[in-house]
């Protein structure tokens, strides 16, 4: 059965008439000169009555066009459109979402005997050239979606616009939306100079768009704009969208300009807030690396926030957090900047991540981004389910990480999964480090004596070298890893230390960092202090003992000559942090009493 056109739809849509879903004929395409960006195609359409070649096909379907789907004489349907009038009052048709019904090539036939409806072909070169200089003034169809909404405050005859319908061939829209996400104002420094920039995230009733500011406009618009409130926004630029950098489902976004202008709105609440599409923890598992995805659970346990420096030298906060959901399982989240320092998990709170990225960097674990939104006890229906599953029966399982294997660095593991608290008996018993690979668990733990033989030696001066120094009896030292003879040093510890619980006790091994917390003085300050008055060295370790720290361990069996032996060596020494320890004593003492029941 033939196709039959839209006979009389190219009059009504050059009057401004809401046509709905038009059949055409593609009686021509050609690319027109742009200079830099996406190419453009012009398009001769026909509806069997008259032919017009003011269509311009938009940017974002020019794949139609490199897979051959849209070819001469192939009939169309056109779902979506906007017609844009030019200063001198012609007019461009903008196809924004096109259907080919059947394929066309140079043999199939034109449908009809059309006559040019206006001459065009300088319409869409004037939009082009006009573009290249400013975005073109955009005229809607007088009727449809737009006619629904509100005009803007201050007597404005602009009126409201949809976000779906927002493009980059359009210059005077205003939109009214609400901030669903505001991110952190981010710096960057290059060659080209440098600057700052924020992102936001809106949405109304027909989708959602990221807008951006940079440099002066962070200033003027940051203080201005708040998370979950609805403004309207107008007089900024539309540019094909970058998904490298977000996950929200537009395919342009919006730069903020000096002009722009942002208004509160009071009578907007209907508009949506912030939309979830969770996804269970026990799910991440099989979820792909670089993923973003939106997560709910209970905040079970957290780090300390620490400063990192970055390769740019500068230092940003970074804090770990350990969600669990019902699940069963627990993964690590990682917090950066503003969000890792003001975080607070001591009440345990619901936390809701939207747009979080996942990595599989030893297991599957989250990082919170820029983009995503963070938020934390919120008002939904997910959030209630969950807490109370949690303090019915979820604060007492032993919820498995599914980031137990992430690296901690330096050799160690395990530091950035929720820890696994372990008794030095439970420890033993329950065979840590016996497998083939290493295992990681956390305890609390008494020192109890340590070796003060070889605990201080000297190594090579290297940044990167912590090699053994071999004494060349001349003054110099040499470095058989370095191939390096120098009279300079560095002291480095090994520090063999015996440490109790009111189980069991256990000797474990302590490198640099973990051997001067627990002593309480630098290596540097130890070894020079060795040499001069050693008694006032050994006083300084006997000061040490009997003190309670909370060790992270790495358990690993070892063969040396034939024999296999256990070594456990402390990854970190922390001061006991005695209110998490005491919940966690707490929660043992509940599920053993549950136990009983």
């Amino acid at each position: 059965m033939a196709l039959r056109l839209s006979e009389g739809a190219v009059a009504s849509i050059m009057q401004g008439e809401n046509v709905v879903k038009a059949v055409l004929q593609l009686i021509n395409i050609r690319p027109i000169s742009t200079g830099s960006g996406p190419p453009r195609y012009r398009m001769l359409m026909s509806d069997g009555v008259n032919t017009l070649s003011s269509f311009m096909l938009a940017t974002q379907l020019n794949s139609m066009v490199d897979d051959q789907s849209l070819a001469v004489n192939a009939v169309c349907q056109v779902n979506r459109f906007i017609v844009n009038t030019l200063k001198d009052g012609r007019k461009v048709v903008i196809v924004m979402d096109i259907t080919v019904l059947k394929p066309g090539d140079a043999s199939t036939p034109k449908i009809g005997n059309p006559v040019p409806y206006v001459e065009g072909s300088g319409a869409v070169a004037s939009a082009v050239e006009e573009e290249n200089r400013g975005p073109p003034p955009a005229k809607m169809p007088s009727k449809g979606p737009t006619s629904q909404f509100p005009t803007t405050p201050g007597g404005s005859q602009a009126k409201v616009v949809p976000i779906a319908s927002l493009n980059p061939y359009q210059s005077k829209w205003t939109i009214c939306a609400r901030v669903t996400q505001k991110g952190q104002i981010r710096t960057w420094s290059n060659s080209r100079g440098e600057g700052k920039l924020f992102s936001i995230e809106l949405v109304d009733e027909s989708g959602e768009i990221r807008a951006t500011a940079f440099n002066n406009e962070v200033d003027k618009y940051y203080p201005l704009i708040e998370l979950n409130k609805v403004y309207y926004f107008s007089k900024g630029y539309l540019k094909v969208a970058n998904k490298q950098y977000t996950a929200v489902k537009n395919d342009y976004e919006i730069s903020f300009a000096h002009d722009t202008s942002v208004i509160p709105c009071e009578d907007a609440q209907h508009l949506p807030s912030v939309q979830f599409d969770f996804v269970s923890i026990a799910d991440l598992e099989t979820t792909a690396k670089d993923a973003i995805v939106d997560v709910i659970g209970v905040c079970k346990t957290y780090e300390d926030a620490i400063k990192l420096t970055m390769k740019s030298n500068r230092e940003v906060s970074k804090r770990d957090v350990h969600l669990v959901d019902a699940s069963g399982k627990t993964v690590t989240v990682a917090l950066w900047g503003t969000e890792a320092d003001k975080f607070d998990g001591s009440r345990q709170p619901v936390v809701a991540i939207k747009g979080a990225r996942v990595s599989d960097f030893g297991g599957r674990s989250l990082s919170v981004l820029s983009s995503s939104t963070l938020v934390v006890n919120p008002d939904r229906p997910e959030a209630f389910k969950l807490r109370g599953w949690f303090d019915s029966e979820g604060k007492f399982l032993e919820a498995p990480s599914i980031s137990n294997g992430r690296d901690f660095g330096g050799g160690g593991g395990g530091g950035g999964a929720a820890p696994i608290w372990k008794t030095l008996r439970e420890a033993k018993t329950g065979n840590m480090g016996q497998g083939d690979k290493a295992d990681f668990y956390s305890c609390v733990g008494t020192v109890v004596y340590l070796r003060n033989q070889k605990c201080l030696y000297k190594a090579c001066p290297s940044p990167d070298c912590n090699k053994k120094l071999v004494d060349e009896q001349n003054g110099l030292y040499r470095c058989e890893k370095c191939n390096l003879e120098t009279p300079n040093f560095k002291h480095r510890m090994i520090l063999q230390v015996n440490i109790a619980d009111f189980q069991d006790q256990q000797w474990i091994t302590c490198f640099q960092e973990a051997a001067e917390t627990i002593l309480g003085k630098d290596a540097t300050y130890l070894g020079e202090l060795r040499e001069k008055n050693e008694y006032a060295f050994n006083s300084i370790l006997e000061k040490s003992f009997f003190s309670t720290y909370e060790f992270r361990m790495r358990a690993k069996l070892e063969t040396f000559n034939d024999e296999s032996r256990l070594k456990t060596t402390a990854l970190e020494v922390k001061p006991v942090n005695h209110r998490e320890h005491g919940y966690r004593l707490l929660q043992t003492i509940r599920s053993n009493a549950e136990r009983l029941r």
